[in-house]
Formats: C-alpha cells, structure tokens, sequence
C-alpha cells in the first residue's frame, strides 16, 4: 500500500500545484498564488505542508525501507479504507477549490477583497478545502500507519487549525463583516453544524466563536 500512498500524494500534488493554478490562471489571467505574509502564517503553512509530505512521502518511503507499522493498524481492510478515503478527499479537495471560482487563493493577502463564498460545498461547512486536507491525509495515515504518517496527520491537523483560526477566519470577518458573521453564524467551521460562530451573525462586533 506504500506505492499506492505515494501515487496518491503525487496525484494531489499534480492537481493542487498544477491542474488547480492552470485553471485559475486560464479564469481569472493570473496564477492565484499567493505568499504567507509574517512568522505566523508562514508557521501554519510549514506545519500543513510537513504534514502533507510526512503522511503522503516519508511514511510510505519508511515503510518500504523497513520501518514497521504501529500495533493494531496493521489490517488489509483498514489499509484498503484508508486509501479509498484519500483518493476521495483528493477528489473532494480539487472540487472545493474550484467551486470559490474567481476568489480562490493558495493564502490569503491582506491587499485583496475576494468575494466571500457561501454556495456548493460551502453552503454545508465553512472550510471544506481544509476538511479535505485532513481526510486525505487521515486516510493516508491509515493506508501506511506508521509512526512517521501518525506525526504527519498531527501536523496537518495544527497547521489547518491554525491557518484557519487565527488566519483565514480573522480575515473574511476584517473584509466581510456583518455577511461573514452571518454565514458563520448558520454555517460549520469544518463539519455541518460544528463550530459556528455563537450570538446570530450582526452588524456589530464579532462575537466568539464556538469550539
């Protein structure tokens, strides 16, 4: 399952670094490419990033040099689930990404107001890309569940959290205001129902978010 893993990854990484920018390029004339500005959000990337190669490269390379799998993850059927979860998601990831049309950025830059996307698969979460990511490299983890994939998951789940948290969601509320807080208020940070944001979106300051 370890080749399969890698073929896998090598599919996300053609449509995500290739595919997803040619498109944008040939809707909008530019790549949509776009730099993390300041530590922290270079951290958030570093953090999904290392998890992406961890789960989708090092674990299933480990693996055929030798390194052995964790104790009870070793099974066919879960090895087999786990590689069907990933090629969905990869799927699901490429869907999402071209479902914000024009407003899709690899990260957001504080110089630009995109439109605010609340229709396709974001009517249903607020974040599926990120859902997305975290599924596909769950589902890597169980396909080659080794140590070196158990780390990677860790690690894609902090940066997503952290990208989205303290970056991404700060940011659509700072341009958006009041129809960000609204969509928030009605809408899953990840999954449907989980995580909106409490108090009924308003025209005044933001309220917390739920856990």
């Amino acid at each position: 399952m370890a080749a399969v893993a890698l073929v896998l990854f090598g599919v996300f990484l053609a449509l995500d670094g290739g595919v997803r920018i040619a498109v944008q390029r040939r809707r909008t004339g530019e790549s949509g490419v776009r730099r993390p500005v300041g530590f922290f959000h270079w951290c958030a990337r570093l953090a999904s990033a290392l998890g992406g190669l961890a789960a989708g490269v090092a674990a299933p390379v480990a693996e055929l040099s030798g390194l052995d799998p964790l104790p009870g993850l070793d099974q066919p059927a879960l090895r087999t689930a786990g590689a069907v979860l990933a090629a969905v998601s990869i799927a699901a990831v490429f869907a999402c990404q071209l479902a914000m049309g024009a407003s899709w950025r690899t990260t957001v830059d504080p110089g630009e107001r995109p439109a605010l996307v609340t229709t396709g698969p974001f009517r249903l979460v607020r974040n599926p890309i990120y859902t997305g990511l975290t599924a596909m490299t769950t589902g890597l983890a169980l396909a080659v569940p080794n140590i070196v994939a158990a780390a990677g998951l860790a690690a894609m789940v902090i940066g997503n959290e952290l990208q989205v948290r303290r970056i991404e969601e700060p940011y659509l509320d700072r341009i958006h205001h009041a129809a960000w807080r609204q969509y928030a208020a009605r809408t899953g940070r990840f999954l449907p129902g989980l995580g909106r944001l409490r108090g009924h979106g308003s025209d005044t300051a933001p309220h917390g978010p739920s856990l």
